[in-house]
């Protein structure tokens, strides 16, 4: 049986990212799927701006086994139906994106929020009701700023919410900033991060070579 103890944390350029997250704010626990480093090729080099951390409910894995188990990783990575339906599957995910160099609320929501609407409108979702999500989103950016070791939180719920809130440091608040209700947008948020055109390809290996490993057991279990 797979529980807290064997399953393990994650360093990414020096950031821990822990085997199991509890979230004051709804008092669940959820464990690391995969973390991976953020980047953008600058004039030839590659420039790290944050870790990404997914964390997954524990009935993720019963929801991903009937489908996924007994595939390699390399089939996992290569599938994007594998990761639309950690994307779009019945259980919550938290997204902890830790800043390794400094950026403003607005310089980090702008390239966010425009992957988002790419994706949307690609799909053929996005409207008014979008347009609205997306300004809130962007408004919750507004007066943050994201010194190295800060963090952005997202929680992705089955219903449709989007989650947010913001930490100096690893620790997540006990109240969220804002909550945004709009599907289209709140799976856009991890589908830029982990789909088709992933920020984080380190972030999408990272899941299938641990979701892989963590599937092989069927009773599954984040505590004891």
């Amino acid at each position: 049986m797979s529980t807290a103890s064997s399953i393990t944390g994650v360093t990414v350029e020096l950031v821990e990212f822990p085997a199991v997250l509890t979230s004051p704010a709804t008092t669940k626990s959820y464990f690391l799927g995969g973390a991976g480093v953020r980047g953008l090729d600058i004039d030839g080099e590659f420039v790290k701006f944050t870790g990404i951390g997914v964390y997954l409910e524990e009935k993720a894995i019963a929801s991903l086994i009937p489908k996924w188990k007994g595939k390699t990783p390399a089939q996992l990575k290569e599938s994007l139906d594998f990761y639309r339906d950690i994307i779009k599957g019945p259980f919550e995910k938290v997204i902890r994106s830790i800043k390794v160099r400094t950026l403003s609320g607005p310089e980090y929501v702008r390239k966010v929020s425009e992957n988002c609407i790419a994706h949307i409108k690609s799909d053929g979702l996005y409207g008014d009701e979008e347009e609205k999500a997306i300004q809130e989103l962007r408004e919750a950016f507004k007066d943050q700023n994201f010194p190295p070791g800060s963090t952005a939180f997202y929680r992705q719920s089955p219903n449709g919410t989007l989650g947010l809130s913001f930490s100096k440091d690893e620790t997540i608040p006990e109240h969220e900033h804002t909550v945004i209700h709009n599907k289209p947008v709140s799976e856009a948020v991890l589908e830029t991060m982990i789909g088709e055109i992933p920020v984080s390809p380190a972030l999408k290996e990272s899941l299938a070579t641990r979701l892989y490993e963590f599937m092989k057991n069927d009773n599954f279990k984040i505590g004891n």
